[in-house]
């Protein structure tokens, strides 16, 4: 995963704004990012969409004291907590925002694009659907995806490191070139309000997603048979699973915190 999804820039900033830790409208600016516009539809109370200021706000005014990242695939329904409906949206756009306090909504990006390559018009709609109160699936606490990814890391350092030899393709090399420029500018990682291990646990999980990403777009290597590059990707896919927990472990890190002082 090269870029930072949606919902994790609505998560973290939009923590950030409930707590009181960032202004609305570099909130807003935040999460929208390189997009157009982002509006929330279906909001209780709200016939029509709204903005982000003003959806963030409603969020609050209903209760909302938090928010959670989903980054759900087949067969992994991870951070979802239903009900059907819900869980089938969030799986189709492979992300998804839930509320967390006295209001029980899911948010999921409807993206809509037009224009050429190179100069895409993009409009962002956050559809909001009733969830369940109910735990998230498969999400660790942030310590248990830090050793979780450490422990992963250990046992696919070599094939991992193989991206780097001389024989990759050139895909591959031209995205991992693509992905060092990107790292070597630097960007603010999450928001205000959150504790420097999620910082450290979710740099390391988008490095490990990206290289895991690329491998999986063609980055071969010395694996020249289908069977070497079937054995690749059967032992590349624990470790795309560890570090999807581990970036939505990162981003939950302030409900956890939360929650953990909560008496």
């Amino acid at each position: 995963m090269l870029d930072e999804p949606r919902s994790g820039r609505l998560t973290a900033w939009g923590n950030a704004l409930l707590a009181g830790l960032a202004a609305p409208d570099d909130v807003a600016q935040r999460i929208t990012a390189d997009d157009a516009v982002h509006r929330l539809s279906g909001l209780p109370g709200e016939p029509a969409p709204v903005g982000l200021t003003l959806g963030l706000g409603r969020l609050r005014a209903l209760g909302a004291t938090g928010l959670r990242l989903a980054l759900p695939v087949a067969g992994h329904p991870l951070g979802l907590s239903g009900p059907p409906e819900f869980n089938a949206r969030a799986l189709a756009a492979g992300e998804a925002v839930v509320t967390v306090g006295g209001v029980f909504l899911g948010l999921v990006p409807q993206v809509h694009q037009a224009g050429p390559a190179g100069d895409l018009h993009v409009e962002v709609e956050w559809q909001c659907l009733p969830v369940r109160d109910a735990p998230p699936a498969d999400v660790p606490s942030l310590g248990e995806a830090e050793r979780e990814l450490a422990e992963a890391l250990r046992d696919a350092t070599e094939e991992l490191a193989r991206l780097d030899v001389a024989g990759a393709g050139p895909a591959a090399q031209a995205a991992l070139e693509a992905y060092r420029a990107r790292a070597a500018r630097g960007r603010e990682v999450l928001a205000p309000g959150y504790p420097p291990r999620a910082v450290r646990v979710l740099e390391l999980a988008q490095r490990v997603a990206a290289l895991v990403g690329i491998a999986a777009d063609g980055g071969h290597g010395a694996a020249v048979s289908a069977s070497q590059i079937a054995a690749r990707a059967e032992l590349l896919r624990p470790v795309e699973r560890t570090a999807r927990r581990a970036q939505v472990a990162a981003y939950n890190a302030y409900v956890e915190e939360a929650e953990r002082r909560r008496p």
